[in-house]
């Protein structure tokens, strides 16, 4: 097994494991986007998390508004971990290794090292997929007023839930429903962090490569959309591939016709013509 095979095979077991360990599943994406990021790197990076988390009192607080504020004022103030309107057109801005480095990032990921940091400290911890802009949750959100919620894109600012209202009002048009502040599982986080680079990736035609890899990471996860067989199969054919991608659009063409014939129909239509390349 080459180094790429062993690294998703990795992948695929912490995705699998009791208790997935959201920053490596983070740090292995990123191997997928730098080659530099060997396995002894990837470990300095969980050592440097480690090491933010030991600055913490380890379970010494009683209430989540002092969690948030002891993880606000490290990770916001003192280590100055935000991030900015720039980061968003970034592939960086995705991958943890980076984040750590230049102490930006995009919304989610901040939350992951605020998450990873806490949690290692023993903080009641958890992220919140707020549509459009990732935040982070300390306490129960199952009871009224046994939680706080901090922005960590904006060095930890606190949020009320008006705050969060206009936030998901912002990104959707529409009034933040009951449960929209369920804690984020660590492989729901991970699938998003996947869908972010698939979109970074998807607006930039020459970076079909990461589009791809992005794409076989998320169908390692034990969860995933099976429309992502379908973008796989369809990148494969757009990068030249045309004997596996018209045989994956074959087998996918299978599943769909299940449920609708004429769509089923279609995508064999689009694997003939995958195959018609090769003439």
């Amino acid at each position: 097994m080459d180094e790429t095979g062993s690294r998703r095979q990795r992948f695929a077991e912490a995705a699998r494991a009791e208790r997935p360990d959201l920053a490596l599943l983070c740090l292995l994406v990123a191997a997928e986007a730098d080659p530099a990021l060997t396995d002894a790197r990837i470990e300095r990076a969980l050592i440097e998390i480690d090491a933010l988390a030991a600055l913490l009192p380890r379970s010494a607080f009683d209430n989540p508004s002092d969690w948030a504020n002891a993880v606000g004022e490290l990770l916001g103030d003192q280590c100055d971990f935000r991030g900015a309107s720039s980061d968003y057109q970034r592939l960086e801005s995705s991958l943890l290794h980076h984040v750590l480095r230049r102490r930006r990032g995009l919304p989610i990921l901040l939350s992951v090292v605020w998450i990873e940091v806490a949690r290692r400290a023993g903080a009641p911890v958890y992220g919140v997929a707020l549509p459009g802009h990732f935040i982070v949750g300390f306490g129960d959100p199952a009871r009224p007023g046994g939680h706080v919620l901090a922005d960590p894109f904006n060095g930890g600012r606190r949020l009320a839930s008006d705050d969060a209202a206009l936030l998901v009002a912002g990104a959707t048009g529409a009034p933040m429903s009951a449960g929209i502040l369920t804690p984020a599982r660590p492989l729901q986080i991970m699938l998003r962090i996947l869908n972010n680079i698939r979109a970074w990736a998807a607006a930039r035609p020459e970076r079909t490569d990461v589009q791809l890899w992005a794409v076989e990471l998320a169908l390692l996860l034990p969860s995933h959309p099976a429309r992502l067989r379908y973008e796989r199969a369809q990148l494969l054919v757009q990068r030249g591939d045309y004997v596996t991608g018209a045989a994956e659009l074959e087998a996918y063409a299978e599943v769909a016709a299940v449920m609708d014939p004429r769509v089923g129909e279609s995508i064999r239509y689009q694997a003939r013509a995958a195959r018609a390349m090769l003439n």
